[in-house]
C-alpha cells in the first residue's frame, strides 16, 4: 500500500491537485493507495516526555497519531505533500511527524547508540509548491525549505527518496505548467511499480 500524506489545507490547492494526479496514475498502474488529509486528523501535540524512546510507543491517549503510525508501519511507500509555510511544512504535518517519532526511528535513551531507521529501503516522494517564482522557490525560506524539512525526517526514517517536486509561483491548478503535470503523471506511473 502506498500512503499519501496530504499536508495541504486547501482542497483544490496546487499541492493537493498534484498529489491527486500522482495517486490517480498510481491506481491506474495497479497500486493500492491510502489517502490521508492531515488537516482532518485529530492529533494531540507531542508533550516531549521521551517515554516513546525506551517504550517504543507514544504514551498519550490513543488518537489519530497512533493510527497514522500504524499506517506508516504497514505502507510499502510514502508520498508526502507539503506546501511551503514559512520555509517549512505546514504545522499540522509537523505535529504528525513529531508524534510518530518512534515509528520513524528507534534508539535507546541514554546510550551512545545512534538512531536506527525503521523504514530502510522503502521508497518515498515529496511534493511542494509556493507562490515564489523560479529560482526563488528553491530558497530555504521558500519551497526549498519545505523540501528540506520533510527530507530530513524521511532520511532519518530510512526512506529512499526517489522524487522531489517543487512547483514555483502557482495559485491554483490552472497555473501549473505542463512540465509539472507531466512530471506528476510520470511519478504516479513509477509509483505503481514500487
Amino acid at each position: 500500500m502506498i500512503l499519501f500524506l496530504n499536508g495541504s489545507p486547501r482542497k483544490n490547492g496546487v499541492t493537493t491537485s498534484l498529489l491527486n494526479i500522482i495517486a490517480d496514475e498510481a491506481r491506474s498502474a495497479g497500486a493500492q493507495v491510502e489517502w490521508v488529509d492531515v488537516n482532518k486528523l485529530s492529533i494531540k501535540p507531542c508533550i516531549g516526555c521521551l517515554k516513546c524512546r525506551p517504550d517504543k510507543k507514544c504514551i498519550l491517549p490513543r488518537d489519530d497519531g497512533h493510527r497514522m503510525g500504524e499506517l506508516l508501519e504497514s505502507c510499502s511507500a510514502l508520498v508526502v505533500g507539503a506546501p511551503n509555510y514559512w520555509g517549512s511544512m505546514p504545522g499540522t504535518l509537523k505535529i504528525l511527524f513529531e508524534r510518530i517519532v518512534p515509528v520513524l526511528e528507534y534508539y535507546e535513551l541514554y546510550t551512545w547508540r545512534l538512531p536506527r531507521p525503521r523504514h530502510k529501503g522503502k521508497k518515498a516522494a515529496i511534493v511542494t509548491s509556493s507562490l515564489s517564482p523560479f529560482p526563488y522557490n528553491l530558497l530555504p525560506s521558500q519551497g526549498g525549505g519545505a523540501l528540506r524539512t520533510v527530507r530530513t525526517i524521511l532520511n532519518t526514517a530510512g526512506f529512499d527518496i526517489r522524487e522531489q517536486i517543487n512547483v514555483p509561483m502557482t495559485r491554483d491548478l490552472a497555473q501549473i505548467g505542463e512540465r509539472w503535470l507531466v512530471r506528476a503523471k510520470k511519478l504516479g506511473r513509477e509509483i505503481g511499480s514500487w
